[in-house]
């Protein structure tokens, strides 16, 4: 794999142990300016270790990475001032007060940045003389977000951005998430937000075991994975109507089910006749590409014993 400085992030054969335990096992990837990538993954899958060597925080044990065509461990000071790191817990001293610290991320990388303009940009004006600790856990998130958009960054990385906040807070990070997106800075974002990564995701990796075992566009992730979906508050035996059908039925979430390997509109009318036969109440019937969480559901499955 060739690293590129044109390469917001490139990773090659990267292995990352601790003692015995390989927590990653030599993965490659890119992440490319003026795009959101999205990485996915559940627990101790290697993510975050990965996102750790990505920023400097943590020496590979093999491997090289590039972030903006620099050694991220080695050439830190270098980068510093052109990454954006937004953390869940960012360590602020739990008096410092919302509008004073940006003044002072502001002034830390003379950007010319207006700090007022950035507490403002992330819906904080009105607690701008709140101490931290004072913060609830939505705000906390968007004034890290403010801390890492201090840098002007030409890439950010993003750690649950959205977690603990409300409607309207979600559709502001979105927005500022896009905003970069379209300045060409190199957006990599990690999440348990599978809805919210089907948002705002251009490129999606999945981690599982260490490896990375898909990528791809969103669109490519679930593209060729047809399915029905269809909602009831019946007991269903999926068993046999699995049978009925000829095609996998799967319960997917409370009230929510699908019929895997098909949107073909035959299978729906004999999905709905055998609802009128057996007195089963079905609506929301829809048809159409795998949702982004069944797809991380099969890649990330673990083997039955």
């Amino acid at each position: 794999m060739n690293t590129s400085a044109s390469d917001g992030l490139s990773v090659s054969q990267l292995v990352i142990k601790y003692g015995e335990v390989t927590a990653v096992d030599h993965i490659s990837f890119t992440a490319k300016p003026g795009r959101v990538t999205v990485i996915l993954g559940p627990n101790g899958a290697g993510k975050t270790s990965t996102i750790e060597a990505c920023e400097g925080f943590l020496s590979p044990t093999s491997g090289t990475i590039q972030v903006l065509g620099l050694n991220p461990f080695l050439q830190r000071k270098q980068l510093n001032r052109l990454m954006g790191i937004m953390l869940q817990d960012g360590g602020i001293y739990p008096s410092a007060r919302v509008g004073e610290l940006v003044q002072q991320y502001c002034a830390l990388y003379g950007n010319g940045v207006d700090a007022n303009a950035l507490v403002a940009r992330v819906g904080l004006q009105d607690v701008a003389t709140t101490t931290y600790r004072r913060l609830s856990g939505g705000e906390k998130q968007r004034l890290s977000l403010a801390l890492a958009l201090a840098a002007l960054p030409k890439i950010i990385f993003l750690d649950e951005p959205t977690s603990g906040i409300d409607v309207n807070g979600r559709d502001l990070v979105r927005s500022i998430i896009r905003e970069l997106r379209d300045a060409g800075c190199c957006v990599i974002v990690a999440t348990h937000e599978l809805d919210e990564a089907e948002r705002i995701a251009d490129d999606v990796l999945v981690f599982h075991r260490g490896n990375v075992v898909a990528s791809g566009t969103l669109h490519e992730l679930r593209s060729g994975r047809e399915e029905i979906r269809f909602r009831s508050h019946s007991l269903i035996d999926v068993h046999s109507l699995s049978t009925t059908l000829g095609y996998t039925v799967e319960q997917t979430r409370q009230s929510e089910f699908t019929i895997a390997g098909t949107s073909d509109s035959r299978v729906i009318v004999q999905l709905t006749d055998w609802a009128k036969a057996n007195n089963v109440d079905i609506g929301d019937i829809g048809a159409g590409s795998q949702r982004l969480d069944d797809v991380f559901r099969r890649l990330t499955a673990e083997p039955t014993t």
